[in-house]
């Protein structure tokens, strides 16, 4: 068992002094404690996601993020999915730890494919949002220990014949977004982007556009959102979702998109 020294239960403040991140914690009282890698030593550190977004225009909601994921200030993985479909008329994107994030998917699209055979209907949007509250909020323990996972949730709701967009905190609050929506570590200069260029009624086209750009400006003011390299063809992650369907935006599309907004 690795002895921690004792400490003030109070702050400078007078408030009490709990640190809810374990490793954080540990990284600040006990270094040396923390696990290393095998190169070159050093703390553990674990690929993060970063900026996802989602929109609604005129026929549903898109769904968009980049391609990037950080591990401290190296990048782990230029090309990691963050938008996922989650059964036929919905889609996740993930921002957080990107391992925990991605099981929390797999194990969300299971239970909803789940659901449809065993009952032979879909779950309704609300219920879908409702399910993936309970299992971020399942994520608690891990959370607070700084695997936390942070996804967006957007979907085509047939009863109602819109878009409609949910987004959450650590504890599995949950909440629902008139317009548009991000999260991440680049999320407050897409909204910022997101503000100039959304409106009400937005086509397919203007919407993927708008997306893109949104990511563009992301990645001009946060080091840890990849910004589109056609060359390399690494491009955003993009999903749309209406009525026929959530469908992935064919990568010659978003090229496309990222030439417009270059230009």
């Amino acid at each position: 068992m690795i002895g921690l020294p004792a400490a003030s239960p109070l702050g400078g403040d007078g408030t009490i002094g709990i640190d809810p991140s374990f490793t954080q914690l540990l990284a600040r009282l006990r270094p040396e404690a923390l696990p290393t890698s095998p190169i070159g030593g050093g703390s553990l550190e674990l690929p993060h996601g970063t900026t996802v977004l989602g929109l609604k225009f005129a026929d549903g909601v898109v769904m968009a993020g980049d391609r990037r994921s950080t591990a401290g200030n190296l990048i782990a993985d230029a090309k990691i999915r963050k938008v996922f479909p989650a059964d036929e008329l919905s889609a996740i994107a993930i921002a957080g730890v990107a391992g925990q994030a991605e099981e929390i998917v797999k194990l969300f699209q299971l239970e909803l494919e789940h659901y449809e055979k065993i009952t032979g209907d879909r779950l309704s949007l609300e219920g879908k949002a409702n399910r993936l509250a309970q299992m971020i909020r399942g994520n608690l323990p891990a959370a607070m220990q700084g695997l936390v996972v942070v996804p967006l949730f957007g979907g085509y709701d047939e009863r109602r014949g819109e878009g409609r967009i949910f987004y959450y905190d650590a504890t599995g609050g949950r909440w629902e977004e008139d317009d548009f929506q991000t999260t991440g570590s680049g999320g407050l200069p897409a909204r910022n982007s997101l503000k100039k260029r959304w409106r009400p009624g937005l086509s397919r086209e203007e919407a993927i556009r708008v997306a893109v750009e949104a990511l563009i400006d992301a990645s001009e003011d946060d080091t840890a959102t990849g910004g589109p390299d056609i060359v390399r063809g690494i491009l955003p992650n993009v999903v749309v979702i209406t009525a026929e369907g959530a469908r992935d935006v064919p990568d010659e599309e978003v090229a496309a998109a990222v030439r417009a907004v270059q230009e």
